[in-house]
């Protein structure tokens, strides 16, 4: 298939000649007469290569490359300019543009950039799936790993997997007892059926039995209709008790008895309902410390351990630090839709050296908010903000934290850092969303997609 150029000049002349030449070439040329009715027809068409003038009516070239590197970053762009020089080029290239070429505009010249920069895209895609399979092959379901450490963790999930056995997930917080959960269900012959989580620290014990088990019309103080409960809602799936620890006693002991006689009884009701249903459970907690102080059942404990999965720490597959920095940073590139950058050997040396108290969830975090509030080629150790991270965990060691491990969720809450520093810098700015980017060092669209993200109001103030 001949690759697709679009030309982009608002000189009708110059764009005929260039249609004409590169259709000569082989190639399968369109025409647009200005930026904007580029990103139209870009909306609609795949194009290999957009080859801009710099100057026209309307938006220029260098806002059109911005534009598109923004939602389209494999397309690659080549700028033309009267206005040349080395300022302009590397304006271009920062931006975004696979290069540029000075006006007049040599023909010769431009199908060889053309060649060349889709040899350059090409190559792109082909790390990438290499990239892919890499992923694929060091990974089961969502979790990653590379290390002998997760890899021993992977044949043990494919092994329980095959299964119905009830398994108790062990693991620091952030270490991903969710995703071991997930990859469970997924990979089980329950994969079809629903996986319904539930967070047993999120809710009193009496709203909890009805959640968990359903209630019957008028069973309590606004029960105005009948609800079948999450038990039932997992049929033939999983259901996944995250902080079991934290379950209150009494709820313990009838958590037991479904466990137990498989099946359920709805809050105000007298009827058994037979349930079908795989149960996994997670802690981050000490269990049998929890059973000595009299605040975890221990026939409970026992039930849940038919099988018992422990998720390591970061810290004891060091050798997952950088094959899981790369891995963030390609997922929170593409969607922050924004042009590509990598780890220097800087970055990755303080990631590598970092304790990771917080765990992959830590990780993640710092890569999201380095991509989030850099907008260069390369994201440096400073970028990362990791001594920010050592306050916080000095922080944490003075004061303590509960044996729920809440204290260290709120610590790391990296989504709770960077609203502050967004609302610190819409306040300085009297909300002006230009200045405010400016001052976090980010394009405004991006600083759009935060305030999105975070609930803020979007529109900018008058400044005075």
């Amino acid at each position: 298939m001949d690759a697709k150029i679009l030309v982009v000049d608002d000189e009708v002349e110059m764009a005929a000649m260039l249609r004409n030449y590169l259709t000569r070439e082989g190639y399968d040329v369109s025409i647009a007469p200005s930026a904007e009715t580029a990103l139209q027809f870009l909306e609609d068409h795949d194009i290999d290569v957009v080859l801009t003038d710099l100057r026209m009516g309307g938006m220029d070239g260098l806002q059109l490359v911005r534009e598109i590197h923004g939602y389209r970053p494999d397309t690659q762009v080549i700028l033309m300019t009267a206005f040349g020089g080395m300022e302009t080029a590397i304006e271009a290239i920062k931006v975004g543009a696979y290069h540029f070429v000075s006006k007049p505009v040599k023909l010769p010249e431009v199908g060889a950039l053309l060649s060349k920069a889709l040899a350059h895209r090409d190559l792109r895609q082909e790390n990438q799936q290499l990239r892919q399979a890499v992923e694929e092959r060091y990974s089961f379901g969502q979790l990653l790993g590379k290390s002998a450490v997760m890899q021993r963790l992977f044949t043990l999930l494919e092994r329980l997997a095959a299964t119905q056995s009830t398994v108790l997930i062990y693991g620091e917080s952030g270490t991903g007892k969710e995703l071991v959960a997930r990859a469970l269900h997924y990979h089980s012959a329950r994969s079809r059926y629903p996986f319904v989580p539930v967070n047993c620290a999120a809710m009193p014990e009496g709203l909890l039995e009805s959640e968990l088990f359903g209630h019957v019309k008028g069973a309590f103080t606004g029960a105005q209709i009948a609800r079948k409960g999450l038990f039932l809602e997992a049929t033939r799936g999983t259901i996944f008790l995250d902080e079991i620890g934290e379950m209150p006693l009494g709820m313990q002991a009838k958590l037991l008895r479904v466990i137990e006689q498989r099946s359920v009884r709805s809050v105000g009701s007298d009827r058994e309902v037979p349930v079908d249903v795989r149960v996994i459970a997670a802690t981050n907690r000490d269990l049998e410390a929890a059973m000595q102080h009299k605040v975890f059942r221990e026939d409970l404990f026992y039930r849940l351990k038919v099988m018992m999965v422990r998720v390591p720490p970061l810290r004891e597959h060091p050798d997952d630090i950088a094959f899981l920095a790369e891995t963030f940073l390609r997922r929170h590139l593409a969607e922050g839709q924004r042009g590509p950058c990598r780890l220097t050997r800087q970055a990755l040396d303080g990631l590598e050296q970092y304790p990771w108290p917080g765990n992959v969830r830590e990780l993640s975090h710092v890569i999201e908010r380095a991509v989030t509030l850099s907008d260069g080629e390369w994201i440096d150790h400073e970028d990362l903000g990791l001594e920010d991270h050592d306050h916080l965990a000095m922080e944490h060691g003075r004061t303590g934290h509960n044996s729920s491990g809440q204290g260290e969720e709120e610590i790391f809450n990296l989504d709770v850092v960077t609203q502050h520093l967004v609302a610190a810098a819409l306040k300085k700015s009297r909300r002006h969303k230009g200045r405010a980017a400016a001052l976090l060092g980010v394009h405004p669209r991006t600083l759009t997609r935060m305030m999105r993200r975070y609930g803020m109001p979007e529109e900018d103030e008058d400044v005075r």
